[in-house]
């Protein structure tokens, strides 16, 4: 490919030439790429310019005059040029399918293993994006992250076009959004879940969390919205593209589709779906009033693609959750052990608040916080599990380069006003154990914030395995 195949609009006093590639990172540079020099946390990509240059990049593109002369390319801002480079380079394979986009603090993977498993009943071969892995068809992938890092999506979209993938659903990550991660890709249909209290260590504020995760209505033709959110209500207000709300019916909202008649059990959820030229009756394994939200969410996207009703309703009596998303985990015991992600305050006083309604004894709450991370929210999880829960058992989550210990106290600090019992356990597999042995008949365990992970990361970014399946079937033989 030439230089000039890929500037699409930059200029550049260079003339045209063969390129072997575009890359922003300096370990990868080789004779004859294209260099961006991209600004991050710990390293600006601009101090390396001149380096980069004398190991064979024809040129390099940043955001100020670095004295290359014709040898640099200035833009407004290089994640965005990036993300347009690397389109390009891939042959714009995201003009080859249409994407889903779903964002949110909660939910993303719910609603996107969902849209997944309805597209393919309709015949779709589909692309997933997500937290817990990548799919091509029925190719599995690693996930490190939410939204691939820039290069890695356009590489990962390029081989979904060429499997004959024509539908790709994705979490969409705020940090992917901010950071252009995903280029001019542009979505049919957008979801918006809700905002709670995350990664305010990057974002600095919620503000701030908002209006990156708004970016994606910036690109879609469809969005499909959370209107009980506090974000979504506002959301909805500002978009200007097609879109529907959803939520419940109340005395100052009336949202375009609206559940009602609900039934929730430990046995699944019942509910109609209220559209203004129809109604949908939902009955599903999957339990709690957020998998309602996630349901209604789904249920739109796969009309907005032609999805026939009763596949969509057969598919939600058949299937079972996603994994580590309050997923039960076996016991052959007269208590219950569920595994969640939940890793924010709201995600934990909501997936409590299920589970209270379903238990017929104690609710017990195993969970830590993530390290090096937001810190604010640590004493706040711990309020959150004193809502609804009768025993917390605080632990150890990724702990990465922090103590333990003190992300426990933290943690702690937020428990010590509400007077609800609790036990610190660093050890993951021992807290486990301590809540299976205060278990009786009746009672559930929520272990949460691992959910789907089967590893813990600790100092210097080391990942050692633990599984919770496993924990809890160690847990078993010791009782």
């Amino acid at each position: 490919m030439r230089l000039y195949d890929i500037l699409e609009g930059l200029t550049t006093a260079l003339p045209d030439c063969e390129i072997t590639g575009v890359t922003d990172n300096t370990t990868r540079i080789a004779e004859g790429m294209v260099f961006v020099c991209i600004k991050g946390s710990r390293f600006d990509g601009h101090t390396a310019a001149e380096e980069m240059l004398e190991k064979g990049a024809v040129c390099v593109v940043a955001e100020r005059d670095l004295a290359l002369g014709g040898k640099q390319i200035l833009v407004p801002d290089t994640h965005a040029a990036y993300g347009d480079l690397c389109a390009a380079w891939y042959g714009h394979p995201e003009r080859k399918m249409k994407f889903i986009g779903v964002t949110g603090t909660n939910g993303k993977t719910t609603i996107v293993t969902l849209l997944r498993e309805m597209l393919k009943r309709a015949g779709h071969k589909v692309g997933l994006i997500g937290t817990v892995q990548y799919e091509i068809g029925d190719e599995i992938l690693p996930s490190p992250n939410t939204t691939p890092l820039t290069d890695t999506y356009f590489s990962l979209l390029t081989k979904m076009a060429e499997a004959g993938c024509d539908v790709v659903v994705m979490e969409v990550s705020s940090f992917g959004l901010e950071q252009h991660r995903i280029g001019p890709t542009h979505f049919d249909t957008a979801v918006f879940t809700n905002l709670t209290q995350d990664h305010l260590d990057v974002h600095g504020t919620m503000e701030c969390y908002y209006q990156a995760k708004k970016r994606l209505f910036l690109r879609c033709d469809y969005a499909i919205v959370h209107v009980m959110d506090a974000y979504g209500k506002r959301l909805y207000t500002e978009i200007g593209c097609e879109k529907c709300g959803y939520g419940l019916r109340t005395e100052d909202m009336t949202p375009d589709a609206a559940a009602a008649d609900l039934a929730l059990g430990d046995w699944g959820t019942e509910f109609s779906m209220l559209l203004s030229d129809e109604t949908i009756r939902v009955r599903m394994q999957m339990i709690g009033m957020f998998n309602v939200y996630n349901v209604m969410a789904a249920v739109l996207a796969g009309k907005r693609f032609g999805i026939p009703i009763d596949t969509m309703q057969s598919l939600m009596k058949d299937y079972g959750g996603v994994r580590g998303r309050c997923e039960v985990i076996p016991t052959n015991r007269d208590f219950t052990v569920i595994c969640d992600y939940a890793h924010t305050p709201d995600a934990l006083e909501k997936t409590l608040s299920t589970l209270r309604e379903c238990a017929k004894g104690k609710v017990i709450a195993v969970f830590g916080c993530g390290g090096n991370r937001d810190a604010e929210k640590r004493p706040k999880m711990g309020k959150a599990a004193a809502k609804y829960a009768d025993l917390i058992v605080v632990t150890s989550d990724n702990p990465r380069d922090e103590n333990p210990l003190q992300i426990m106290a933290d943690i702690i600090g937020g428990l010590t006003e509400t007077g609800v019992p609790y036990i610190a356990e660093p050890d993951r597999a021992e807290a486990i154990f301590l809540a299976m042995q205060q278990a009786e008949k009746g009672d559930m365990i929520l272990l949460a914030g691992k959910g789907h992970e089967d590893y813990q990361i600790i100092e210097g970014g080391v990942k050692l395995h633990m599984d919770e399946r496993e924990l809890v079937a160690e847990g078993l033989k010791r009782l």
